[in-house]
Formats: C-alpha cells, sequence, structure tokens
C-alpha cells in the first residue's frame, strides 16, 4: 500500500488500469514533473511488482501487473476491499 500512497503512482496505476499499455512518454502527470523524479515513482511501481516495463526502441511501454489490482485490494481493510467495484 505504500507504493500507492504517493498521488503520483496512485494516478499511474489508475491511468493504466484504465487505459492499458502507455508509453513513458504518455503518463507524464499534469502539471509534469521532472524526469527524475517521475523515473523514481515508476521505478518503486516496477519493483514492488504493481507494473511492467517494456523497451521498444527509445520508449519503455508500461502496463499494469497482472495481479495488481487484486494485490492491492487484498491488502485494503476487509470492509473497503469486499466492496463490489471498489477502485483503486
Amino acid at each position: 500500500m505504500a507504493a500507492v500512497a504517493d498521488p503520483i503512482r496512485l494516478e499511474v496505476i489508475d491511468r493504466l488500469q484504465r487505459e492499458g499499455t502507455r508509453c513513458v512518454c504518455d503518463l507524464q502527470p499534469a502539471p509534469p514533473i521532472p524526469g527524475n523524479q517521475f523515473s523514481y515513482h515508476l521505478k518503486v511501481l516496477r519493483d514492488c511488482g504493481l507494473v511492467t516495463a517494456a523497451r521498444r526502441g527509445r520508449w519503455v511501454d508500461y502496463t499494469l501487473a497482472e495481479d495488481a489490482l487484486d494485490r492491492l485490494h487484498a491488502a485494503l481493510p476487509q470492509r473497503i476491499g469486499a466492496r463490489q467495484g471498489a477502485r483503486v
């Protein structure tokens, strides 16, 4: 849960859940943050296994890990995680 406690990382997870695989250039939050700071947030999400990255030439595409939403829902307290249609 600490990985998505930051609003930028939570936004990345939400966007990947809604829009599917995205190029890193399409994930930059609005307003934009410095590239090194954004790279750090993506690294945190990769390191905890919530997103995967695939290089495509000069670009990197990010995808929500298959079990990411299940893991996040399982980490929620029972009464919150059990709600129907709960979103991250």
